[in-house]
């Protein structure tokens, strides 16, 4: 069984918006910047530019569930599954990501990573409450 942390933020958005904007790659570097930088599309396959080498980024197909789960394959070849929800709260919406600690994850490895997800929510949370229509 494999150490998991759910981090969650409120969004005062609606899930129809955030799934919209979260599940299109090409704006990964607006809210996760921690990732990486440039992100591309080649031959219909979306690639992100990380400090470790090139990765490869696969959502799940578009669905009504709010489900934004992805891959990545990292630049070493190994698989990482990322769960992540958006989830109806009100009139807003609470995206939910699962961080899971792998096999070789220290402890300080482990905190890092749950810290840049923190990040990376209140950067989405700020993107999105900022780009009111």
């Amino acid at each position: 069984m494999t150490e998991s942390r759910h981090l969650s933020v409120h969004i005062d958005r609606s899930v129809p918006d955030v799934y919209a904007f979260v599940s299109d790659p090409a704006n990964l570097p607006r809210w996760a910047p921690g990732l990486g930088g440039d992100v591309v599309e080649e031959d219909g396959r979306w690639f992100v530019e990380t400090p470790g080498g090139r990765a490869q980024i696969t959502f799940t197909p578009p669905n009504d569930l709010g489900v934004l789960d992805h891959d990545v394959v990292t630049p070493s070849g190994e698989i990482v599954h990322v769960p992540l929800r958006a989830l109806a709260d009100g009139d807003g919406c609470e995206v939910v990501f699962t961080v899971r600690r792998s096999p070789v994850m220290s402890d300080a490895d482990l905190e890092r990573d749950v810290a840049a997800v923190r990040q990376d929510l209140e950067q989405l949370r700020q993107v999105l409450e900022g780009a009111r229509d």
